[in-house]
């Protein structure tokens, strides 16, 4: 029945009836883990008199967004450990790893370019390894339960005694995994970077950086992907002050002055340039709100008279 008491009579036949849902803004990833899921679903029930209630239930999946693209998850990530190496009581020397990425967040298919340092100190060789961490956690009623597995690794070459080996921007590619659930509080999925080295005859050197899988790509403007680039970054405010309508260019004498004109075409000094030599060159975009110069033509405009006589070119 409807809300007004009356009753709806359905004839035989097919009857569709549209809907939609306002999901809302605080929905967790959809996730199966070991000891827990996050799942959402649909339900329509059809009740219908002196008979059993039918019942049908669709399953749909939700991701949460995740900008990459935010001053904390662009900010790079770095880290030093170092271990000395023991077998019987013996002093074997020291060993010790030095490694930065680029930046934080990541997204499903992006390669990750570590750069690292591993000095091995130690009478005997050690093979560096680094790989993606997934880390399941699950809290319920007091409990916590955690699920740690490898998303993907590389390994190194065998360094040497008393050698020293320099990863640069060695390449591991991030495989399709799940985003990272950061804000449920039953269930968290965290990632993160691992560099180990294994020493014989003792526990493995570690050094783990954090990691965030994220669902929206890096933007071009906001790329960290350099060292150099990473510390600057692109201002548009200039587009709001293009005019709509273009305008006409004013004379240039009015402009530039004799004085200033010698000026701008002397080069600038050294010391003019220090803050533009230091910084990364970037193109200076000019504000195109002149009109556009007349259409080339054949016919001189300004055809001279009859009156002059023609120049020889020969005097």
């Amino acid at each position: 029945p409807a809300d007004n008491g009356e009753v709806t009579v359905l004839p035989a036949g097919r009857h569709e009836f549209p809907f939609t849902f306002q999901l809302p803004e605080t929905l967790v990833t959809s996730f199966e883990g070991k000891h827990g899921s996050v799942r959402y679903w649909v339900k329509a029930k059809l009740h219908r008199p002196w008979a059993t209630v039918k019942k049908a239930k669709k399953e749909f999946t939700v991701i949460d967004p995740i900008d990459i693209n935010t001053p904390t998850l662009l900010a790079p990530q770095a880290g030093a450990k170092e271990k000395l190496a023991r077998a019987w009581y013996c002093n074997r020397g020291q060993v010790s790893v030095t490694a930065k990425i680029d930046r934080k967040g990541y997204t499903p298919g992006e390669v990750i370019p570590i750069f690292a340092e591993i000095d091995n100190c130690t009478s005997r060789a050690v093979v560096p390894k680094a790989a993606i961490i997934q880390t399941q956690t699950f809290i319920a009623r007091g409990t916590k339960k955690q699920k740690k597995s490898v998303v993907t690794s590389i390994v190194g070459d065998s360094i040497a005694a008393g050698k020293r080996d320099v990863w640069h921007g060695r390449a591991l590619k991030i495989p399709p995994v799940g985003p990272s659930i950061l804000q449920c509080r039953i269930i968290q999925v965290e990632y993160s970077l691992k560099v180990c080295v294994d020493i014989p005859g003792t526990s493995k050197l570690l050094l783990e950086l954090p990691l965030v899988i994220g669902t929206i790509p890096l933007h071009p403007f906001g790329s960290r992907t350099s060292s150099v680039s990473s510390q600057y970054s692109l201002s548009l405010d200039w587009l709001s002050t293009i005019p709509e309508q273009p305008e006409a260019p004013p004379e240039y004498s009015a402009v530039v002055s004799s004085p200033e004109a010698e000026q701008s075409l002397a080069p600038p000094c050294r010391s003019e340039l220090g803050d533009v030599l230091e910084s990364p060159f970037f193109a200076y975009i000019q504000e195109f709100r002149f009109r556009p110069p007349p259409l080339y033509s054949e016919v001189d405009p300004n055809p001279p008279a009859d009156s002059i006589r023609p120049r020889c070119m020969t005097c």
